[in-house]
């Protein structure tokens, strides 16, 4: 029995599984921008510069762009190799074997419910304060959790049901919404930034890399890694990108370019922001301010900036939202398919070829926890599935690389296995300054998903291989 927990799902094996081809460089390239630019851009940037870095914030996010870069060059080989749906679950099964996989796939099913519950969450939070601006007040008891006094927060949950009927519908037209959704926040992410820099004042940037306090991390170059540190999160969008691999035409070359170009652009623009906003406010002013840009945009004579900003950050967080729903859909499809979860959760629309069974079930979880669970509750848990995913993709390019040197990788890694082992090493330093809260909270989560993979997971998904297995030997026979 433990020598199944170890068989590994041949590479190439029912890559497509039913879903339609049907996403170009463009549209993974719009995806990997929607899940990234969120509203993280215009708080985490003043985090880090107010309490950790000053000015030098823009070194962290470099910083934090080489270690995402590491990862996903490895992400991008993976991807060339494995092209199907399921991101690093898939990744792990054909690299590591059957339990790393369920692993990974149960873990970043939790992930991606607590994020899309968070993000939804938020994305209410700034709709009610848009609305109240214009003299449109909602009741709180329909936009307020039960612990807070409401009944449910019910824009959160209308968003979650309205964005996976449009992903149930399909997944090009998902891609153009997306698309006109990533264009929009970032015309305001320009608009921002670009009249910003006529108000920006030199003097704010000096010290541009202020003093270590003589408390680690507390500004100093040890305070622009621990800087790397906080913003490193913002980037971690694209992770679902690979998730369509399925649905991408020719995915050896599209994927990398969605994955490795989203992060070049997203790149660009947190660095520019970043420099404009620490010109416009001091980096001691942003101390303890919970909207540093609304303080920024005091500056300027441009009032109606702060409605710009709030428009910016509902879409950011209505594209993060969208690829994220995305990408937890594919996950369990590509489990189900592989008889980790029950099989059902593996139909496809009959005629739209989107796994809608899976979407139904992700939005019933979502809706709960956006609807029912106050946002601090779920803020709070810190995304540590999704750091161990990268860690073990990068391990994956590795292990491939000694295990099956000659299968042809259309993308392969450079200066390897420099670059894996970087991307390991980040991420596993990531995941060590993690709150022991995040720590308590994945063992409890892994525990009931090794009691799941015990009783049912194991025994179904040996079967599973059993019948991939005799179909990929009746193929040649009915093609002859």
């Amino acid at each position: 029995m433990l020598q199944g927990f170890f068989t590994r799902k041949p590479i190439g094996e029912d890559a497509d599984q039913g879903l339609r081809r049907t996403l170009g460089a463009g549209d993974l390239l719009f995806l990997g921008i929607g899940a990234t630019v969120g509203a993280g851009l215009f708080s985490l940037t003043g985090i880090a510069a107010a309490d950790y870095a000053g000015p030098a914030v823009v070194l962290s996010l470099m910083i934090a762009a080489l270690g995402c870069t590491f990862t996903g060059l490895c992400y991008s080989e993976m991807a060339g190799m494995v092209p199907s749906a399921g991101s690093a679950y898939a990744y792990a099964y054909a690299a590591l074997g059957e339990f790393a996989a369920w692993i990974i796939g149960w873990d970043l099913l939790m992930e991606y419910a607590i994020g899309a519950g968070t993000v939804a969450s938020s994305w209410s939070s700034y709709v009610r304060s848009l609305l109240q601006g214009w003299g449109m007040a909602l009741p709180e008891i329909i936009t307020t959790v039960p612990s807070a006094g409401g009944l449910v927060d019910l824009p959160a949950a209308g968003i979650i049901v309205v964005l996976s009927m449009l992903l149930i519908g399909g997944v090009s037209e998902s891609a153009r919404v997306n698309a006109a959704f990533v264009v929009l926040k970032v015309a305001v992410i320009l608009v921002v930034t670009g009249l910003g820099a006529f108000y920006v004042d030199p003097s704010n940037y000096h010290p541009f890399l202020p003093d270590n306090t003589g408390t680690f991390g507390n500004f100093g170059w040890s305070g622009v890694l621990r800087g790397a540190g906080v913003v490193f999160f913002a980037y971690l969008g694209f992770d679902a990108v690979s998730t369509t691999a399925a649905e991408a035409t020719e995915p050896q070359r599209t994927v990398p370019i969605g994955i490795l170009g989203s992060l070049a652009i997203c790149t660009i623009l947190y660095v520019a922001f970043a420099f404009v906003l620490t010109g416009l406010v001091s980096y001691k002013q942003m101390h303890g301010d919970a909207a540093p840009v609304a303080t920024a945009i005091e500056r300027t004579p441009y009032v109606w900036l702060q409605v710009v900003v709030k428009l910016g950050v509902i879409l950011g967080f209505t594209s993060v939202l969208l690829v994220g729903l995305l990408g937890q859909g594919r996950v369990m499809f590509a489990m189900a398919r592989d008889g980790m979860l029950p099989p059902v959760l593996g139909r496809l629309h009959r005629t739209r070829k989107t796994p809608w069974a899976a979407h139904v079930t992700m939005m019933v979880l979502n809706v709960l926890l956006a609807g029912f669970v106050p946002v601090e509750t779920l803020s709070h848990l810190t995304s540590v599935g999704t750091l161990l995913a990268f860690a073990i993709v990068c391990g994956g390019v590795i292990v491939l690389r000694v295990r099956e040197p000659d299968r042809p990788r259309p993308f392969r890694v450079p200066f390897y296995p420099l670059v894996p082992a970087l991307g390991i090493a980040t991420c596993l330093g990531m995941m060590a300054f993690l709150p022991w809260q995040t720590w308590t909270r994945l063992a409890g989560w892994l525990a009931l998903g090794l009691l799941i993979y015990m009783l049912y997971s194991h025994r179904h998904a040996a079967a599973a291989r059993v019948v991939a297995a005799g179909q990929k030997r009746r193929a040649p026979a009915q093609e002859a």
